[in-house]
């Protein structure tokens, strides 16, 4: 019994969890549940079938990582609105703190971190680089979830994305030259290529499609979730030899790095004065970064085994933490009015 534990119980495991993702519902909070059973699944089945997924019939599926990453880049650019840079003007202050905290709270986490672990000096930069990311898309479903703030979120996930080029490959030299070779021209170059490209020609097609928006919004939600599963499956292949290693080590610094992060940035944000509204809004963007732009980065450099670690771990993790932190928030209406905090 437990040898048919060991060998078929990750196969069953991600059968109930493929089963539970697909389940049909119109519950909000299900769908996203789903989609961390979908991330869960790819990482067992990464760790489970490293060759037939890494490489299978022979192809380098390293490859599509890059594309696939592009790919979530245009969704989002597809779908931004005028209204979403407009809301900058009508709340500056919010913004401001938002992107301040995002780029200040994750990066110092992660290098102090990195310090502590122990781990070997590339995946250690690989928690620095998730630091270093910007907010993803999942940071929104989340925000509607905790009833916080949709219009401050959308603006600071689009804001901070825009701004990676520059600050991200900062941020990489300043804190994590000890342990990797950082040029940051180079991550300037593919930052660049895998966000801003993308998410322009987005912005482009938009006008084409901004009356159909609506009803092409489930299939471009389900391709930038199929998008992020498939690159996850493939850099938890990739990494199964090291993970097996130190999987247990990192898991454990990944998931402080996620909560410190809600942990700082709600309170943060509480000094600060903001309303409950966009304190929730916050805590949410600056905890949950874009594990998939750090993974492709990580690709990048040819350190998707050893730094891409990091960033394939805090996919899943962050998916279900967020869950059960806008499930608590969600228990109460914020005290303040809709009004965003100037």
């Amino acid at each position: 019994m437990p040898e048919f534990i060991i060998t078929y119980g990750p196969i069953l495991l991600s059968f109930g969890l493929l089963i539970f993702a697909f389940y049909p519902s119109s519950s909000l909070l299900k769908k996203l549940l789903g989609f961390t059973a979908l991330v869960s699944v790819a990482v067992i089945l990464g760790l489970q079938f490293p060759s037939a997924i890494s490489k299978p019939f022979g192809f380098e599926a390293k490859t599509l990582i890059i594309p696939l990453i592009m790919l979530i880049m245009f969704v989002m650019g597809v779908q931004l609105q005028k209204k979403e840079f407009v809301q900058i003007l009508k709340a500056p202050k919010a913004i401001g703190i938002g992107l301040l905290l995002q780029f200040l709270i994750m990066p110092i986490v992660g290098a102090l971190l990195a310090f502590f672990s122990n781990l070997p000096p590339e995946v250690a930069a690989g928690i620095i680089l998730v630091g270093c990311s910007p907010s993803g898309v999942a940071s929104n479903v989340m925000t509607y979830l905790a009833k916080g703030n949709l219009p401050l979120s959308l603006t600071l996930t689009a804001c901070a994305t825009l701004l990676a080029p520059l600050f991200t490959p900062l941020l990489m030299l300043a804190l994590a030259k000890t342990y990797i070779d950082v040029d940051p021209m180079a991550l300037f170059l593919s930052t660049t290529k895998m966000v801003v490209v993308p998410i322009v020609l987005g912005l482009i097609v938009h006008p084409f499609v901004k009356n159909n928006l609506n009803g092409l919004k489930p299939l471009l939600e389900w391709t930038a979730k199929l998008s992020i599963t498939i690159i996850i499956a493939i850099s938890t292949a990739l990494g199964q030899k090291t993970l097996a290693m130190i999987g247990g080590t990192l898991l454990l610094f990944v998931l402080l790095h996620n909560l410190i992060g809600y942990f700082l940035g709600f309170h943060c944000a509480k000094l600060f004065k903001l309303s409950q509204e966009d304190t929730r809004t916050i805590c949410i963007e600056v905890g949950m970064q874009n594990s998939g732009l750090a993974t492709g980065l990580a690709l990048e450099l040819g350190k998707l085994t050893t730094m891409g670690l990091a960033s394939t771990l805090f996919g899943p993790v962050m998916n279900s933490t967020g869950s059960i932190l806008a499930s608590i928030f969600s228990n109460s209406k914020p005290k303040t009015s809709n009004k965003t905090s100037k």
